[in-house]
């Protein structure tokens, strides 16, 4: 019972890693109608800039994790000025923005390969703290992770609902045509999403910088799980998304109970097959 309890507080972990990373995806799939895989790479950027800023620079860790965020939010909104918005002038396909998609995906993780080299870069002196809780074993760092999550998941609520840019997002996340027509500057409102979804996910990349350092290729887990928690969840609802992605933390964690340790990262696959077997639209998706 204490083992299931621990690995119950260990999903929840990964699941508000899952859940930020989702939301942020969510978030500028939703409005944009772009499957942003190069989200990994830029999750991976703020990440070092984070680093820059930590150990480059010697700013505190705080101060570090704002500069995460600013890169974050920089570099997700030139991805959509430079890539995707001449392929939305032009009217292009689907398939055709989701193989540039792929593309920058491939020549941003090689860049920061390139520039930052290939080894695990640390911060120096991360904190150590740790919670005992009767059988319970947490680190400061996963406190930080699920508090991440509650916070920033309030703060976008209280964004997307109580503000007019907001509301302009939840309209293109309705319809994106309705939207225009009824005047919504919908290029603006995309960047507005790029710079968000962007930020956010920058949130659990400086945390897992802290915890597990950062490396050039750390992006394309971070993708794939916030894709898959997006699926899982309901692809259009950001509450599914966030909800998808806890779930799935949940499942991968206590599913250790009885599948060795290295199945573990075949779960998420078998959880999306599932999904989409029994529930197209995800467990929290609309008709």
């Amino acid at each position: 019972m204490d083992l299931l309890a621990q690995l119950a507080v260990n999903g929840l972990v990964n699941g508000s890693h899952y859940a930020l990373l989702a939301l942020g995806f969510g978030l500028i799939f939703g409005t944009t109608r772009v499957v942003h895989f190069a989200y990994g790479p830029v999750y991976a950027l703020s990440a070092y800039g984070c680093w820059l800023a930590a150990a480059v620079l010697g700013a505190p860790l705080w101060l570090a994790g704002l500069a995460g965020i600013a890169t974050g939010a920089v570099a997700g909104v030139l991805a959509y000025l430079v890539v995707y918005r001449p392929f939305e002038k032009r009217g292009s396909s689907t398939l055709v923005v989701l193989i540039a998609s792929l593309g920058l995906f491939i020549v941003l993780e090689n860049a920061i390969g390139v520039v930052f080299g290939t080894d695990t870069k640390v911060v120096p002196s991360p904190p150590s703290g740790i919670f005992l809780w009767g059988p319970l074993v947490v680190t400061g760092v996963q406190l930080a992770q699920i508090l991440a999550l509650v916070v920033v998941a309030g703060a976008v609520g209280i964004y997307l609902t109580r503000t007019r840019m907001g509301k302009a997002v939840l309209a293109m996340t309705d319809s994106v045509e309705m939207a225009r027509i009824v005047g919504i500057d919908t290029a603006r409102v995309s960047v507005i999403a790029f710079a968000l979804g962007s930020a956010i996910a920058a949130v659990p990349a400086c945390l897992i910088l802290v915890k597990d350092g950062a490396t050039a290729h750390m992006g394309f887990l971070a993708v794939f799980m916030a894709f898959v928690s997006v699926v899982v969840g309901g692809v259009g609802s950001l509450r599914g998304a966030v909800l998808g992605g806890l779930a799935l933390g949940l499942v991968e964690s206590t599913g250790m109970i009885r599948i060795p340790t290295e199945w573990q990262s075949s779960v998420a696959f078998v959880v999306l097959f599932v999904v989409l077997l029994f529930r197209p639209r995800g467990l929290f998706g609309g008709r």
